[in-house]
């Protein structure tokens, strides 16, 4: 994301979040998200999995604890440093690489579940657009793609964009079949309790 298009909605210059790196970001909360826990434990998280926008790594290291082939990727180098410490801490074999969530499919090879863990409600909606496309390109028909986004029912105007789940229909209406759309937390450190959010999960098209 170093184009100037590519500038998460409502204006917020990517460097934010490579400046959220220099200290603890609010995302960074040394635990994987209680709704990706959730989805593993009901046993949709499948084959090898992709964590887009995978920031320290805690959710793509869940995975990777599970038995599952993990690939995490972030544009912010330092997310991807920490994320590669912690799974040699851990003893784990999980790759994390510097990559651009909107060109998924540079990466080469398709996946049976995708992670979403805040990352779609960054996008303005012309990159919403780029990034299904980048979404469709890598991931394997009949995968599973989860999505964890800020819910428009949070009150207040701080944090990302809210979405709703129209948005997640409209967006994900080719090719997709949106399965369930769960009302979730987002922990973080700016949000006691966790933010209102939806958990989303969407079945890619088998004929596609």
């Amino acid at each position: 994301m170093t184009d100037s298009d590519r500038v998460p909605h409502p204006g917020v210059p990517p460097q934010l979040f490579e400046q959220a790196y220099e200290g603890t970001p609010p995302w960074d909360i040394g635990a994987p998200q209680a709704a990706f826990v959730e989805l593993a434990d009901a046993g949709l998280v499948r084959g090898d999995v992709l964590d887009v926008g995978c920031g320290p790594g805690d959710n793509a290291l869940m995975a990777a604890e599970r038995g599952h082939a993990v690939l995490g990727v972030d544009f912010v180098a330092e997310a991807i440093a920490r994320a590669q410490a912690k799974a040699a801490a851990r003893g784990l074999e999980v790759r994390f690489l510097v990559h651009d969530a909107l060109n998924l499919a540079a990466l080469g090879r398709r996946f049976a579940t995708i992670f979403d863990s805040g990352l779609f409600h960054v996008f303005s909606d012309r990159d919403r657009i780029e990034y299904e496309r980048s979404l469709a390109a890598a991931i394997e028909p009949g995968g599973l793609l989860h999505i964890l986004c800020f819910s428009d029912e949070e009150v207040g105007e701080g944090g990302p964009r809210r979405v709703s789940q129209a948005e997640l229909h409209a967006t994900f209406n080719k090719g997709w079949r949106v399965t369930a759309i769960r009302p979730a937390r987002f922990a973080s450190h700016l949000h006691p309790g966790g933010a209102r959010a939806w958990c989303a999960t969407i079945e890619r098209a088998r004929d596609v």
